[in-house]
């Protein structure tokens, strides 16, 4: 019977991971960790919560802990209760432009936070570790696509720099003490019920409201996006796989470690993006047929900390898990938008 936590289980790829374990596992147990925080509405993570309750099956034990993984009794008291088969890590402070104002939520989660789950790994063995990682420590690369044998040493942003450092602080757990890792770096990830300060959450919010979409770069920026369900789908089938321990010439061990991305591999330019998300929009009744998208837009210069292509390379993922993200922009921005419409019906402008 595997027991498996998830830390970061009331946000968007926790509470889809969660939902979809439920559905793969005959029996078991999963427990949630997450602190409910402010950084965008809690309203949407106790709906999360909420849907993940309805969606227990019989015969797997769920139970959810509200709590920061920057809280090392805590943590150290859940792996101790429950003595835990594999850890999928995905609490963190997201968040490139918020990083800028709020620097030190991002040491507290992604470092102390990440910190003290690879401790209570190393006193708890597990047989896998998987966490996430980002497409933003790739920083100002040039080369694109982005592949996991490129250098990422010149970040742009705190997020970015805590990224990298997961990595960092994984692979030394891993040679240190023979912790199976896996990292997972997303490329904008997006779907229904996901983080209002994600682009095309935002977008819509204004347009209902009436107000401006600030579009970056003068809408030349351009963005792997991945759906929510390709990125569940590479989680779940990482899980299922950790890195082989075994020992290097030396009778050492070599680190059972890992690092993906999952990535769509078709970058879409921001200007087309936007087309699409006004259709869906439209299609869905979110927006009335007559609306004056072009009124509503403005073009502006890119942010700092901002970069202006993420492209993943995720020939990896597919040579070793047989699996490439297949959703389209379209049809992931469709199943956002009729998401939308259901729980926020027409909101007044």
């Amino acid at each position: 019977m595997k027991r498996i936590l998830v830390t970061g289980s009331a946000g968007f790829i926790g509470a889809n991971l969660v939902k979809r374990l439920f559905k793969d596992m005959g029996e078991g147990l999963v427990v949630g960790v997450d602190n409910l925080n402010d950084y965008y509405d809690p309203s949407l993570k106790e709906y999360r919560l909420r849907e993940l309750d309805k969606a227990k099956p019989e015969g797997i034990g769920y139970s959810f802990v509200k709590g920061s993984i920057a809280d090392k009794e805590l943590i150290d008291r859940l792996f101790r209760e429950y003595k835990f088969d594999m850890v999928v890590n995905l609490a963190a402070q997201a968040g490139v432009r918020y990083s800028i104002e709020n620097p030190d939520v991002y040491i507290e989660s992604n470092i102390i936070g990440f910190y003290n789950i690879l401790e209570a790994c190393r006193h708890y063995p597990v047989e896998h570790l998987v966490y996430a990682s980002s497409s933003s420590v790739y920083g100002g690369n040039k080369k694109v696509p982005f592949s996991t044998d490129d250098r990422v040493d010149n970040p742009v942003s705190l997020y970015a720099a805590t990224k990298k450092s997961n990595e960092l602080m994984a692979h030394c757990y891993s040679k240190l003490y023979d912790i199976p890792s896996t990292g997972l770096r997303f490329f904008t990830v997006y779907g229904p019920a996901g983080r209002p300060d994600m682009t095309y959450f935002g977008f819509t919010d204004k347009l209902l409201r009436g107000q401006t979409i600030q579009i970056y770069n003068y809408g030349n920026c351009r963005r792997d996006f991945t759906s929510v369900d390709d990125i569940v789908e590479g989680i779940v089938r990482v899980m299922a796989r950790a890195p082989e321990r075994r020992k290097g010439e030396d009778g050492l061990p070599v680190p059972p470690y890992a690092v993906y991305n999952i990535g769509g591999g078709q970058p879409e330019n921001l200007l087309d993006f936007v087309n699409i998300l006004q259709e869906e929009l439209v299609r869905a009744g979110v927006l009335p047929r007559d609306y004056d998208f072009e009124a509503h837009k403005q073009l502006v210069p890119m942010q700092p900390g901002d970069v202006p292509t993420t492209y993943a390379d995720a020939s990896a993922l597919e040579r070793d898990f047989g699996f490439t993200p297949k959703i389209t922009l379209r049809e992931g921005l469709r199943h956002f938008a009729e998401w939308y419409k259901e729980y926020y019906g027409q909101r007044p402008a």
